[in-house]
Formats: C-alpha cells, sequence, structure tokens
C-alpha cells in the first residue's frame, strides 16, 4: 500500500506570507493555468458540487503550516496514518456519489430532451435513461476523464459556467411567468422545519469542492496562499449569487413541491424548459470529469504511491466510471443521494476536518479569529452529521422520478391527477382553475 510520507513535501512553514507555496515548481511545470481558468474550475466544482469559502483557505492554510501539498498529506501529518485512511475513504466517497448523482441526472434530463424531438415515440428505448447515462459516459465523460492534467479542463469549466448562466435565466424566466399558476403548498413559508438538518445536508453536498481544491491549487502558476484566498472570494461570491437566484426562484415556483432534481418540476411540452435541460445535461457531463480526478487521485495516493503508469490510469479510471455507471442505472431517485452524500461525506469534509488540522497545527492564541471559527464549525458538522443521517434515513424525501407533475396536465385540477398527499388542496386549485380560465 502505498503511503503519503513516501511523496516529496515542502518543509514546514512557520510563516504564511503571500510569497509562501505549498506546490514546488518543477513538479507543475507544464501543468499551469492562470488564475482566471482557476476560478472557472473552482466555479464549476462549486456549482456541479459547493460553496464554504472560510474551510477552503483554512486547508491550504493548514497546508502551510505542515508543509504539505494535498488533503490526504495534510491529514496525515496531522493525525497519522488512521486519519489518513479515513479521510481517504470519505475523499473517494463523496466524489464518487456525485459521479453517480450526475449521472442520474443526465439521464432524467437528456431523456426529457429526446422525447420532444418530433417523431419520436416517447417509450422509444433507444432515449430511455439507462441508455442515455451508458451513451454519455462512452463518448463523452469518460474521454475527458482520461486527462491527466486538470488544468486542460479549465476551458471546459467556463462552456459549463456559461450554460448555467443561461440555465439560470430560464428558470427565473419560468418562475415569473409560471409561478403565480402553481398552487402553494401548506406552510410554504415556514423558514425551518424539524427536518431542517437534511436541508443542511443537501447543502452540504451542493456546498463543497474541498475534495479538489489542491488540484486547482496546484494547477496555478505560483501558488500561493494570498492568490488562493482571492481566487476563492471571486468562485464564492459567483456561486453565492448563482446558487441563490436558483434556489429562490425554484421554491417561490414549485413550494412544496420542488423536487431533488428542479428540472423533474417543469411540464415536458415547455419547449424553453426543454432547452434548458438541454443545457443542464451538457453542464453536469462536464462537470464530472473533476469527480473522477479526484477519486483517481485517492486510488492512486493509497494503492500506488502517488503515482500510475499509463496503463494503470486508463485501468483505474474505467473501473470507477464504470461502477458509478453501474450504480446509477439501479439508482433512480436523486434526493436521497444528495443527502446521505451530504452528511456522510461533504459534512466531514467541510466542517470537521479542516477546523481539526487547523486546531492542531496552529498556534496561534485561543482567541485568534481562525481558532475561534474552526472551534464553531467542529461541533457544527457533527452535530450535521448525526443527526442528518437519522433523519435521511427515518425520512426520505418523496421522489417523483419520471412522472409529470400533476399541474402539467390539461385537466390538472381533476382528482385523478392529485395525489392523496395533495387532496387537501382540491378547493383551492378548484378556485384557482376558474381565476385562470375565467
Amino acid at each position: 500500500m502505498g503511503y503519503p510520507g513516501q511523496r516529496p513535501v515542502i518543509p514546514p512553514q512557520s510563516h504564511r506570507d503571500d510569497r509562501e507555496t505549498l506546490v514546488s515548481e518543477h513538479k507543475h511545470k507544464g501543468k499551469t493555468c492562470r488564475q482566471s481558468a482557476a476560478v472557472f474550475n473552482v466555479v464549476n466544482s462549486i456549482i456541479g458540487s459547493g460553496i464554504i469559502d472560510f474551510s477552503l483557505i483554512l486547508l491550504i492554510k493548514g497546508a502551510a503550516l505542515s508543509g504539505t501539498d494535498t488533503y490526504q498529506s495534510l491529514v496525515n501529518r496531522t493525525f497519522g496514518f488512521p486519519g489518513y485512511l479515513l479521510l481517504s475513504v470519505l475523499q473517494f466517497l463523496y466524489p464518487f456519489i456525485a459521479m453517480i448523482s450526475y449521472n442520474i441526472i443526465t439521464g432524467d434530463t437528456l431523456s426529457k430532451v429526446f422525447q420532444r424531438i418530433p417523431g419520436v415515440d416517447p417509450e422509444n428505448l433507444l432515449i430511455g435513461r439507462h441508455l442515455i447515462i451508458v451513451l454519455s459516459t462512452v463518448v463523452f465523460t469518460l474521454p475527458l476523464s482520461l486527462y491527466r492534467d486538470i488544468a486542460k479542463l479549465g476551458k471546459i469549466s467556463l462552456i459549463s459556467t456559461v450554460l448555467t448562466t443561461l440555465i439560470l435565466g430560464i428558470v427565473v424566466a419560468r418562475g415569473v411567468s409560471l409561478g403565480p399558476h402553481i398552487p402553494k403548498t401548506e406552510d410554504a413559508w415556514i423558514f425551518a422545519k424539524p427536518n431542517a438538518v437534511q436541508a443542511v445536508g443537501v447543502m452540504s453536498f451542493a456546498f463543497i469542492c474541498h475534495h479538489n481544491c489542491f488540484l486547482v491549487y496546484g494547477s496555478l502558476e505560483e501558488p500561493t496562499v494570498a492568490k488562493w484566498s482571492h481566487i476563492i472570494h471571486v468562485s464564492t461570491l459567483i456561486s453565492v449569487f448563482i446558487s441563490i437566484l436558483f434556489a429562490t426562484c425554484g421554491y417561490l415556483t414549485f413550494t412544496g413541491y420542488t423536487q431533488g432534481d428542479l428540472f423533474e418540476n417543469y411540464c415536458r411540452n415547455d419547449d424553453l424548459v426543454t432547452f434548458g435541460r438541454f443545457c443542464y445535461g451538457v453542464t453536469v457531463i462536464l462537470t464530472y470529469p473533476i469527480e473522477c480526478f479526484v477519486t483517481r487521485e485517492v486510488i492512486a495516493n493509497v494503492f500506488f504511491g502517488g503515482n500510475l503508469s499509463s496503463v494503470c490510469h486508463i485501468i483505474v479510471t474505467v473501473v470507477i466510471i464504470t461502477v458509478a455507471t453501474l450504480v446509477s442505472l439501479l439508482i433512480d431517485c436523486l434526493g436521497i443521494v444528495l443527502e446521505l452524500n451530504g452528511v456522510l461525506c461533504a459534512a466531514p469534509l467541510i466542517f470537521i476536518i479542516p477546523s481539526a488540522c487547523y486546531l492542531k497545527l496552529s498556534e496561534e492564541p485561543r482567541t485568534h479569529s481562525d481558532k475561534i471559527m474552526s472551534c464553531v464549525m467542529l461541533p457544527i458538522g457533527a452535530v450535521v452529521m448525526a443527526v442528518g443521517f437519522v433523519m435521511a434515513v427515518t425520512s426520505p424525501q418523496d421522489c417523483s422520478h419520471g412522472q409529470e407533475m400533476f399541474y402539467c396536465s390539461p385537466d390538472n385540477f381533476s382528482l385523478t391527477n392529485i395525489s392523496i398527499s395533495h387532496f387537501q388542496l382540491t378547493t383551492q386549485l378548484s378556485i384557482l382553475n376558474v381565476s385562470i380560465f375565467q
């Protein structure tokens, strides 16, 4: 078994000035990218997977203190081999499960796009989600994932970010045009219910890019803590803005009917949304390789001493993607995947481990702002992880995968199109029917 201590590391640093670098110059010669490309890589990872500003910077500060250049070597230097193994498991599972969720989204989204092609039978197996998942994997995600240098994904991440902007415009437009005609669920405007921790789990899944931040950091020309902080601030502001708009417009439109995959809420005959689904599918496909990079790096560090030959690189990549594809063919509900991945993997990667590492490594006084924040983040992560898992198992989200929402039917107010859980809305729907069609 490979061990991270075998890899060359930079001597420990006691001061964190702007000139510090965590990655040796020769190691990344010919594999660097400008700050703009790094921003798009981080934004792409954040939107398809994250937003936690402080702990991202905390990780790099911890690496500077310990003289390490990867998340795994940081934890190994701080907590020894047991900590290294625990992190390796988490750091593999999070992006691996993310890959599964991306396949689910791709299958669900693009199948509805192809159903809108004139003359195509919606029941045709050739446009079914299973075949789409397999084809998108073989034609797109596998070739992109075979790259050895993450810096080459900078332009691809830019395309993904541009498409995300188009999708956001569509969601906002439909929020204005469709929102007033969708009945609001009971208690739709209560800020937090008892299962709010489940939402924290999902947000933890969405708001993380810690597992690949060292890859992006290492792709920079002359990486420094100051430069990384600037990139993270810019990336976070962009991602927070986009994420808040998505969440607000989506919930204001559908309230309690909002699905884990927002596009599952829209009607299939909506051509504008069909274009949005296509953009969304492409975005997810372009985000997928970044997650594969991380899973492969974990395997390389644990079993191959950090280096993969060309043959092993291809074999490991193919095996990882094949297993992820097979699992995604068996699961069709996105919500539970996001919840469990959020509370079991994302929460410790975001809240617990960066804080614990910094608290152990830093010699700053207890009243230092970084230490205070670390002391707050660590117990929050523990609570989210424990309570979130229990609630995700005992109170799973409803999933309407593959079903048209009741309001999409031409006669969407008949009892035949309203499930038992929506029965109490019959009177409200009848009133809305009158207001719309008179």
